[in-house]
């Protein structure tokens, strides 16, 4: 008892403890509740030894770490290998070198400062690192110098494009304006034109005349304003901005910047890309674009930007109106068959592994192929009818069934199959009801057939062909006009009430609108209401009004070339379109007539035929049916 008391009294344990022995009064038990509080006391101090153990030892192998390190750095500093040292010294130099302009020098200088008294085991080290690397590789001060032989670039682009010379036309000027001031702004250029009429390739020929360096972004789908501005140095990951970008890849301060599919451009939650383009299209503020990732104004006033589009309606009036809009039209049939013997065929020859000896394609088979196979306004689809030919022949030279291949209008169905595409304009209008309208479409222009017809019934007027709201209107402005002016037509003055009209504009899956398709609307009524028909080698295009009068539309010369393409040689217009005419190719509008109109009844007196000839059409129509019938 008193051996557990005394060791009780000296162990360092809790008063409660000691009480608990102190209170035990049976001999055996007291000993064995000593023996296990000394237990317990022996665990605890185990335990913390431990601990203390492996902590000792943590200190002292990061001290030891710490020790080598810093030997290592001594004995590098004395062999002359100091790599933070000669990292911080190639920086120097290579910010004395870059020839920055103040703002920029003072931002690196900062960020050198900042960087030389950072541990290189830092997350933050390398953020600054990146940073400071993306201000020295810029292109703050570097340019290259401009090719202002006026005679050497014209040559470049006549030997890269056909045609075109609107934009010929307005490059050359550029650049003699830039040969008389050297210090002239970047021009700022939107070419709009249809797919495929070679509007990219175009900016890399430019870039070619001119001896600059060529960057091609694309915006199809851009939807957040960081691709344009970049994001801010506090996010994870962070960049400069496509702009950015784009002129680190150039290295020089001055290339050709083509800013592809501009009218593709998205907006959402994430920014309006559109909107932060604004500063970096307007000549009086892109000499200091700010990128969120540089926080610094970058010179962009000496870049020449091109955009292009097929259309310019979905841009943004403030964007628009900050670049100079060159519209690029639809190729003529002569046009593409330049393109094709020049540009073409010399390259689909050589990407299928023939000889140019090995594929002859006459003048002939290549119309074939323009108006037989393809209906564009662009080449794409040519080039690809082309590329079947030349691997037709291909396979033939490899099977040994021939050496060389001359290829005319007779033999294309050999390599590309049945004729796709008919002038079937004369044919289709055989009856009252039917006339040619022309249309706009963002690929260029085409031709559309609108059909009316009447059954019994009580004035009903039905619609179909997919038509928005605003042809469906002007077919009923059309309806109203033909009402008020029963007597004039021929035309019982109730007749609308004992009739239904139904109006088809066929290409049904189509979506069709717009108001230039109420002069047509107008005349396929009245030639089914009078039983007179259209004449079958005209089409017409122009927006009506109620008391008759035909206002002026867009989209002329595509109209006019959609019309040259389908063999159409009369064109009905408004009157104040006239001067539209001058924009349209000079080979397109040879051999066809214009007529400009004011009134609907001119319209109706050019595009109708009389009753007689209406009825001898018919009968020749009969004839010749029955003639196929025997």
């Amino acid at each position: 008892s008193t051996v557990a008391d005394i060791i009780t009294s000296l162990i360092p344990v809790s008063v409660e403890e000691k009480q608990q022995i102190l209170e035990t009064l049976e001999l055996r038990k007291r000993l064995e509740t000593t023996a296990l509080t000394l237990t317990k006391l022996v665990q605890k101090l185990e335990l913390g030894s431990k601990i203390q153990s492996e902590v000792q030892e943590g200190i002292n192998k990061s001290q030891r770490e710490y020790y080598l390190r810093e030997q290592m750095k001594a004995i590098k500093k004395e062999l002359g290998e100091d790599e933070e040292g000669v990292e911080l010294v190639e920086l120097r130099k290579r910010i004395d070198d870059a020839k920055l302009p103040e703002e920029a020098k003072e931002v690196a200088d900062k960020e050198l400062k900042r960087l030389s008294q950072m541990n290189q085991a830092s997350a933050e080290y390398t953020v600054s690192r990146t940073y400071l690397d993306w201000i020295l590789d810029l292109p703050w001060s570097v340019s290259t110098e401009d090719n202002l032989d006026i005679k050497k670039a014209d040559a470049v682009l006549e030997r890269d494009h056909y045609g075109l010379e609107k934009v010929k036309k307005r490059i050359l000027e550029y650049l003699a304006v830039r040969k008389l001031k050297n210090d002239m702004r970047g021009p700022i250029l939107c070419f709009v034109g249809p797919p495929g009429v070679g509007k990219t390739s175009l900016g890399k020929s430019i870039a070619s005349a001119l001896g600059r360096k060529f960057v091609r972004m694309s915006l199809g789908g851009v939807h957040d304003e960081a691709e344009i501005r970049g994001h801010r140095r506090t996010y994870i990951g962070a960049l400069p901005g496509r702009i950015i970008q784009g002129m680190k890849k150039a290295a020089s301060n001055n290339p050709l910047f083509m800013l592809d599919e501009i009218d593709k451009i998205g907006q959402d939650f994430r920014g309006d890309p559109s909107s932060a383009l604004l500063e970096v299209l307007d000549p009086e503020q892109n000499f200091s674009f700010s990128d969120h990732y540089l926080e610094m104004s970058f010179d962009l006033s000496k870049v020449m930007f091109i955009a292009t589009a097929n259309m310019i309606e979905p841009v943004p009036p403030a964007l628009r109106d900050r670049m100079e809009v060159i519209e690029i039209p639809s190729y003529v049939e002569d046009e593409k068959l330049h393109i094709a013997k020049r540009f073409l065929l010399p390259k689909q020859v050589k990407e299928h592994g023939l000889k140019e000896t090995q594929l002859e394609l006459e003048d002939e088979a290549i119309r074939g192929i323009i108006s037989g196979y393809t209906r564009e306004a662009g080449v794409r689809n040519l080039e690809r009818q082309i590329a079947t030919v030349a691997r037709g022949v291909a396979k033939d030279v490899v099977e040994g069934t021939i050496q060389k291949a001359n290829i005319g209008k007779d033999n294309l169905t050999k390599y590309l199959g049945q004729q796709k595409f008919f002038p079937d304009v004369a044919e289709r209008i055989n009856r009252p009801g039917i006339a040619v309208g022309l249309a706009w479409t963002p690929v260029g222009g085409d031709i559309l057939f609108i059909e009316a017809t009447k059954m019994e019934g009580k004035g009903n007027l039905m619609l179909t062909g997919q038509l928005g709201d605003v042809m469906k209107e002007s077919v009923q402005a059309a309806l109203s006009f033909i009402a008020s002016n029963a007597k004039q037509l021929g035309l019982p003055e109730d007749f609308r009430s004992k009739i239904d009209i139904h109006v088809h504009v066929p290409a049904g899956a189509i979506p069709k609108d717009g108001p230039s398709a109420g002069v047509t609307m107008l005349t396929a009524l009245t030639s089914l209401l009078t039983n007179r028909l259209v004449r079958n080698d005209l089409a017409m295009t122009g927006e009506i009004t109620l008391r008759g009068a035909v206002l002026p539309i867009g989209g002329v010369k595509e109209k006019v070339l959609a019309a040259h393409r389908a063999g159409i040689k009369t064109i009905i217009l408004p009157e104040r379109n006239k001067l539209d005419l001058d924009e349209v190719p000079k080979a397109a509008i040879e051999g066809m007539t214009f007529h400009f109109v004011k009134e609907m009844a001119d319209v109706l007196k050019l595009a109708m035929l009389s009753l007689e000839e209406s009825e001898k059409h018919k009968m020749a129509e009969l004839s010749l049916d029955a003639v196929g019938v025997n």
